[in-house]
């Protein structure tokens, strides 16, 4: 058993639920934004990937542990000042340690705040769990998403010099239009959903 009542092989269901074919960017489309505005290339996917991740991870343990504590009138409130504080400490951070990094994908760091996905992640799932699954939830769905925009960007990148709608925000439409035609159709081959 882990922490909070977790066995090992619910951790590992909830570690991959947000990764490969179910990642939220493929199956819901959410957390278009950054898809498209930031996966120019690998390094800005992968780096604004691991700044979502590094917010969701905390925020889904925050919310965990804070849930509680907060009256339902103000979860929303509450749960979108949280994630801002987080997000505002990432992009500090950021600047301070990443500065030309940071010059690529600075201006999409605070809308990670908007972010359907972390406060998607945090009220259906971190509000009603144990701290250890919320985290696990928050690894899992922010490893998925980190992959989605850092596979993007390196795919635009790759065709980006022969391609030229690769490199504008219409080739990343064409492109997550292909990976999630690719998505439905392994899934429906698969049998599920």
């Amino acid at each position: 058993m882990t922490p909070d009542n977790t066995t090992d092989s619910s951790a590992g269901r909830l570690l991959l639920a947000g990764l490969g074919w179910n990642t939220p960017g493929l199956a819901a489309l959410i957390g278009l934004c950054p898809l498209l505005a930031v996966s120019t290339s690998f390094a800005a996917g992968l780096a604004l990937g691991l700044a979502s991740l590094a917010v969701l991870c905390s925020s889904n343990m925050l919310i965990s542990a804070l849930a509680p504590w907060i009256t339902p009138r103000f979860r929303l409130p509450a749960f979108l000042l949280l994630i801002g504080a987080l997000v505002t400490a990432v992009d500090l951070l950021f600047e301070a340690r990443w500065f030309d990094l940071y010059g690529q994908v600075g201006l999409f760091v605070p809308l990670i705040v908007t972010n359907c996905l972390i406060l998607a992640r945090g009220e259906s799932f971190a509000a009603h769990h144990g701290v250890w699954s919320a985290f696990l939830d928050g690894l899992g769905y922010g490893l998925g998403f980190t992959a989605l925009l850092a596979g993007l960007g390196a795919l635009r990148e790759a065709l980006a010099p022969g391609l030229l709608v690769a490199a504008l925000p219409a080739g990343a439409f064409f492109l997550l239009a292909a990976l999630v035609a690719l998505r439905q159709l392994v899934v429906r081959r698969r049998g599920s959903a």
